[in-house]
């Protein structure tokens, strides 16, 4: 046999073994993706789910998302559909049966956190650390929750002198206030003196950082997710802003941090005489033994994380409210007279605001009718799941619920696209009901707050200063919209925002006026 020859045997050798080593590698592959696709198949698909014509689906999802949710939702009522993203399915449900299914699934089945992992790049933009191990929701759900009546008082006088600076409103004319980002600043701050008190609430590079956060964080996510997996952490360093941000909070928390470490040092305890009362102690508390290992990014990290979750969906209810009571001035006498007569009998006080009911039912309706997106309770299928109606779910598919479709069902509510501010104050008149209804509370009809382990922990603290801040405005200020019609929400994908750049005009109330 000639050397050619031989070596040419060699080659087909290497050659075949290569095919076959590819074979067992991409058949197992190729066929558990035939079997995903064969159940996501089954799953009826609002648009087109071809191949290639489902990216002209998901191209229209990322304008039409509210036409195309409540399209699903008209079609396929309790059911499931499927809408093509442009690099994931996302299953779409509805139903009182398929929303129970998610709420009591296993966090081995359906997760939050991955899903949340995969949305929002979390390892690399919030932190792999808040997301292995999440005391940080323990806080936010004892500590953070427990202290309301306590450092109530201060919250209070962060919204009068944050609201004297950004709405500096005469008694004589009208003054024109863009919304949303003089809300951001003031929630910022206030949000603040509630978590790491004052000087710092109050430094302007600080609340800068804390609002630009949630942007550059959302960001962050969307470029990283082009990448794989690999790339990461070269894309974080380069083409996002995230390590900036966290080297900004760090010089701003580090000393205070350090401070904190040097007198448990020093008295032997994590109980010493003067501890402030605030969000940096509390995590300081529950970050023990092996946690302490680099203290100051997990702490540092955290407080941004929670400063994430806080400053904008606070900002956007506010927003939300404040264009309704504008466009709504008959809205404004019934609530601003509940406002005083609850504070002339109990303070301002966390203990009124749980008397405000009817300030508390105009706020979960506007955010009925607004809300944050198209879709709550996502969640990642880890494991092949099935819905007690039999609907089978693939592992690695997205799932959510269709927030918008249930908060606008004529069966769910009376005239559900109407705006009826005592909507659910009127219900919680009725005997027995008195404790229903609230915005804080579970209700399988409204889900904004998600359900089940992972209902948002920071919900209480969300509301009570959405109310003590609305309160106040109505109190201090008349507001009326220019031309008075209500501002066009900013759709993007399932995701709502208000309009950014829609203003509410502010004149400071005389004292005493009706």
């Amino acid at each position: 046999m000639s050397t050619q020859t031989s070596l040419l045997l060699q080659v087909s050798e290497a050659l075949a073994l290569c095919a076959i080593f590819l074979a067992t590698i991409f058949i197992p592959k190729f066929l558990q993706w035939r079997s995903r696709m064969r159940k996501l198949n089954a799953i009826p698909t609002v648009g087109y789910s071809g191949f290639f014509s489902s990216y002209i689906s998901a191209c229209k999802f990322k304008t039409h998302a509210r036409e195309i949710i409540l399209e699903g939702y008209s079609k396929y009522p309790g059911q499931a559909f499927k809408v093509p993203l442009p690099d994931r399915w996302e299953v779409i449900v509805s139903g009182k049966e398929m929303i129970e299914d998610i709420r009591k699934a296993s966090h081995l089945d359906l997760s939050f956190t991955e899903a949340i992992g995969e949305f929002m790049q979390s390892d690399y933009t919030l932190g792999k650390a808040a997301r292995v191990d999440t005391y940080q929701i323990d806080v936010v759900r004892t500590s953070l929750t427990r202290n309301l009546g306590a450092k109530f008082d201060e919250l209070r006088d962060e919204i009068k002198a944050a609201l004297a600076e950004e709405i500096h409103a005469k008694e004589t004319e009208w003054l024109r206030v863009p919304m949303l980002s003089t809300l951001m600043k003031i929630v910022a701050r206030t949000s603040n003196r509630y978590f790491v008190g004052l000087p710092l609430c109050r430094d302007p590079d600080y609340i800068k950082l804390n609002i630009e956060f949630t942007v550059d964080a959302s960001n962050g996510a969307r470029v990283l997710r082009r990448y794989p997996a690999i790339l990461k952490p070269i894309v974080r360093q380069l083409l996002t802003n995230v390590p900036s941000c966290i080297k900004r909070a760090t010089g701003h928390l580090e000393l205070l941090i350090r401070e904190r470490l040097e007198k448990e040092e020093e008295y032997g305890s994590s109980d010493w005489p003067g501890k402030p009362n605030d969000l940096i102690s509390w995590l300081l508390d529950e970050a023990q033994g092996e946690r302490r290992q680099d203290i100051i990014y997990n702490i540092v990290s955290r407080v941004l994380l929670i400063n994430f979750g806080s400053i904008h969906t606070t900002s956007a209810a506010c927003t939300n409210a404040l264009f309704y009571l504008a466009a709504n001035p008959h809205l404004v006498r019934p609530l601003r007279e509940e406002v005083e007569s609850i504070v002339a009998e109990s303070g301002w006080t966390k203990a009124a605001m749980d008397k405000m009911h009817k300030l508390d039912s105009f706020l979960k309706e506007t955010q009925r009718l607004s809300g944050t997106g198209g879709v709550n309770l996502i969640r990642k299928v880890l494991r092949d799941f099935t819905f007690s109606n039999g609907t089978v779910v693939p592992a690695g598919a997205i799932v959510s619920v269709a927030l918008l479709g249930m908060h606008h069902d004529d069966t769910l509510y009376e005239d559900p696209e109407e705006m009826k501010a005592f909507r659910f104050s009127d219900m919680r008149s009725k005997e027995g009901e008195e404790l229903k209804h609230q915005m804080v509370g579970t209700d399988p009809a409204y889900i904004l707050f998600g359900g089940g382990r992972h209902m948002c922990p920071g919900r209480f603290f969300a509301v009570n200063e959405l109310k003590a801040l609305i309160g106040e405005i109505l109190l201090a200020y008349d507001l009326k919209l220019e031309n008075g019609e209500l501002p066009e929400p900013d759709w993007q994908g399932a995701s709502l925002s208000p309009n950014r750049f829609a203003q509410v005009m502010f004149k400071r109330r005389i004292p005493g006026s009706a």
